[in-house]
């Protein structure tokens, strides 16, 4: 019988020590897991779902969103909503002379012929989603009143756009990071946050990239955050700073990028391909001139991808 009961003590300490083996290796596993997982209550981006679904366009490539931009007056916006394009942009702030309220209009210009109110009640009977670029923090708390009395009746996509932190060149002043959050966070839960820095370029010299305190500063920014967040980066800045995005992107699944480029800006679109073939084609938007993205799309390497995509 003391045998027996020896034995069944060896047993049990065995199982034991079997049993937090086990659990120290998934828990090892786990802390060295990947961080790039949408945390419980967050949102993908769901863009390029909601035009699938439309079959306006065909796959899940967001190279294929097209973009109206500066929809700022009755007739600019009167034209995108007839257009080919997927999404529009407009500007908002504050006018400069009463009655103090949301306009679309863009520094320097500080009044307009059309209200951010009577801009959405144009928009609100279209297909297309709409991205509201903030010029000024003042603007956004009523901004977003207005834009939530209408949210139910929006069918496409919608994007906050604002820079909040200073970038590689970047001479203006960018919103409060923090006030633009704590205004949009609770009221843009279904939206997408477009989260960009201040940059410059000049010509005949040399641009730096966006450099490992900036991208870093930006996911402490974003980390906390449940929206998609996209980064709207500056085109002709991207081929010095691929790992700084690459690593990024690989924070989070709800991040995204949103390549744009100045109207003077000098921009060799092959420095554009690692980002294509390296990265989901579902990951990232090209808000390029129209003879840049057609060049762009003709080249070898566009089709290229080293990853299977989504």
């Amino acid at each position: 019988m003391g045998l027996k009961k020896l034995g069944v003590r060896r047993f049990c300490v065995f199982a034991l020590v079997i049993a937090a083996v086990v659990t120290w290796i998934i828990c090892f596993i786990k802390s060295e897991a990947p961080s790039s997982v949408t945390a419980v209550g967050s949102m993908p981006d769901q863009t390029l779902d909601y035009f699938l679904k439309k079959g306006i366009i065909k796959v899940h490539d967001a190279a294929d969103i097209q973009w109206y931009h500066a929809a700022n007056s009755k007739h600019k916006i009167t034209e995108a909503l007839q257009d080919s394009t997927q999404m529009i942009e407009a500007d908002v702030l504050l006018r400069g002379r009463d009655p103090k309220e949301p306009i679309m209009a863009h520094p320097p210009d500080n009044d307009s012929d059309i209200t951010l109110r009577d801009w959405l009640k144009m928009v609100v009977n279209s297909d297309k989603g709409i991205k509201l670029d903030f010029k000024s923090l003042e603007a956004v708390e009523e901004s977003m009143a207005l834009l939530d009395k209408v949210r139910y009746q929006l069918k496409g996509p919608v994007w906050i756009n604002a820079d909040i932190l200073p970038g590689p060149g970047g001479m203006a002043t960018p919103l409060d990071a923090q006030g633009f959050l704590q205004a949009v966070a609770m009221k843009a839960e279904g939206d997408v946050l477009s989260l960009g820095w201040t940059t410059g370029w000049s010509p005949n010299i040399d641009n730096p990239g966006y450099s490992w305190e900036m991208v870093q500063q930006m996911e402490a920014m974003c980390k906390n955050l449940t929206q998609p967040v996209t980064f709207p980066v500056r085109a002709a800045l991207l081929s010095q700073s691929f790992v700084q995005f690459q690593w990024l992107l690989q924070q989070s699944d709800r991040y995204t990028l949103t390549i744009w480029t100045g109207q003077s800006d000098v921009l060799n679109v092959e420095h554009l391909l690692p980002y294509r073939q390296s990265v989901s084609k579902s990951r990232i938007y090209y808000d390029l001139l129209e003879n840049q993205i057609s060049k762009f799309k003709s080249l070898p390497g566009y089709t290229m991808s080293q990853l299977e995509q989504s």
